[in-house]
């Protein structure tokens, strides 16, 4: 179990920080200690309190559960960056597309992370003089300099507002160079409008990026595939250089199907930290689950985290159906 990139969007350093990023490959599992029913029992409302804010800290954090599309987005990233090892030029990539809420970040995210774990334990020591993952979100309405800056602000790097987008293009690209980048996770491709001038450019500057920096590149982004990064002469690099991998929300029709989706809510399950809660109990609500979620991993986490959080406020200290429907969300 690792933390979600959202969980740190609200430290310090967020994911999209060389620093941030570094916190999460390094973060470890945490587990709250459990008291024994009968000593928790025993706890004066005081100690209650202090008891339970770990608890509550730990079930409001993003789980990570491993699913189909994560595996395979791994898998596929994996090799492309051995692929990738030797050519100078015509790299492949991998396009992760989806509606929202489907894993696409999650899914890039833990590329990254195990990614760059395998790299700390090939090299050793020598690792730490490299940066072998970066990892940056496109914001809405992104210009070409937009682009170059949210790197720049990965790596550390500061720039005047004054500085022309060639200084801060140059900078980036051999400091990227210098570092010894081997895997490019860009999130929120979506924002790039190709139907404005600005947005054109942007999508330009990413594929120049994608030549000049001997790194594999993951694009993540909503219905990307059917969206206009494909369309016209602009269109064909990235759809004859990438792999497409699509997210979707898990289907309900078969019998396996049923049973992947039963134990995607069984890894939720596992992962809570509940007195009273009975394992098993929302594996059992799986068509349930399934009706209220639609099948988004997205909304199935929102709505567990949610429960769990209602449970250790109000004492039951367990998930029911009577629990998860006062839960709203998005």
């Amino acid at each position: 179990m690792a933390t979600l990139p959202g969980a740190h969007d609200d430290r310090n350093n967020p994911l999209t920080t060389k620093d941030g990023w570094r916190e999460f490959v390094d973060d470890a599992p945490f587990y709250p200690s459990m008291l024994s029913l009968r000593a928790f029992k025993a706890l004066t409302e005081e100690k209650r309190l202090a008891y339970n804010e770990p608890r509550l800290d730990y079930h409001s954090r993003l789980v990570i559960v491993d699913t189909p599309t994560a595996h395979d987005v791994f898998t596929t990233g994996q090799s492309l960056v051995v692929l990738n090892r030797h050519r100078l030029s015509g790299r492949r990539g991998l396009i992760v597309t989806g509606k929202a809420g489907t894993g696409k970040t999650t899914a890039i995210a833990q590329l990254g992370r195990n990614y760059e774990r395998l790299v700390r334990e090939r090299l050793g020591r020598a690792a730490a003089r490299r940066l072998p993952v970066v990892y940056v979100r496109l914001p809405p309405r992104a210009t070409p300099k937009m682009l170059f800056i949210e790197f720049a602000r990965f790596l550390g790097l500061r720039f005047v507002r004054e500085e022309p987008q060639t200084s801060i293009t140059n900078a980036v690209c051999d400091l990227l160079i210098k570092m010894r980048v081997e895997l490019a996770l860009i999130d929120d491709v979506h924002n790039l409008n190709l139907a404005t001038q600005v947005g054109v450019g942007a999508s330009d500057e990413l594929m120049y990026l994608s030549e000049r920096i001997p790194a594999t590149f993951v694009l993540a982004g909503i219905d990307v595939a059917s969206g206009s990064l494909f369309s016209g002469a602009r269109g064909q690099q990235p759809h004859f250089r990438y792999t497409v991998t699509g997210t979707k929300p898990c289907a309900y029709v078969t019998t396996a199907q049923r049973q992947n989706w039963r134990s995607l809510i069984a890894s939720f399950e596992d992962a809570l930290r509940l007195h009273r809660h009975k394992p098993g109990t929302l594996a059992d609500l799986n068509s349930y689950l399934h009706e209220r979620t639609d099948g988004v991993i997205g909304r199935l986490s929102q709505l567990v985290r949610g429960a769990a959080l209602e449970a250790i406020i109000n004492g039951s200290e367990v998930i029911n159906r009577k629990t998860l429907e006062i839960i709203e969300f998005d």
